[in-house]
């Protein structure tokens, strides 16, 4: 008589967190420039004159705010920003704010360019 073979639980493909290989491709699909970037006309004509602006007065860009609903683009055109203004990006996502001192310990964390 031959033993049972244990049946072995199918490794699981979804998961919540991003693996290397993710970061990559992701990394190669988004556009790296805002004339790269399709749709948003009048978001794009807006954040070319800051970004315009800024370069000129030789001073940092001031604050930006892009807010809506997933999908519309909005951290594309936040590491879209970095990249056109030459400096680093630390990123981060509203769900994961949940006490008051998250923010703070983001902020706190950044390193002077």
């Amino acid at each position: 008589m031959t033993k049972p073979q244990m049946q072995r639980s199918p490794q699981r493909i979804v998961s919540g967190q991003a693996f290397d290989e993710d970061a990559r491709i992701e990394a190669s699909v988004r556009p790296q420039r805002l004339a790269d970037f399709i749709g948003q006309s009048r978001v794009k004509e807006n954040i070319s004159i800051a970004v315009e602006a800024a370069r000129s007065r030789g001073e940092a860009l001031d604050h930006v705010l892009l807010y809506g609903p997933p999908g519309l683009g909005k951290t594309t055109l936040a590491q879209i920003l970095s990249i056109e203004l030459g400096v680093a990006i630390k990123t981060s996502s509203g769900p994961l704010l949940e006490r008051k001192g998250d923010l703070t310990a983001i902020l706190t964390s950044l390193e002077p360019c």
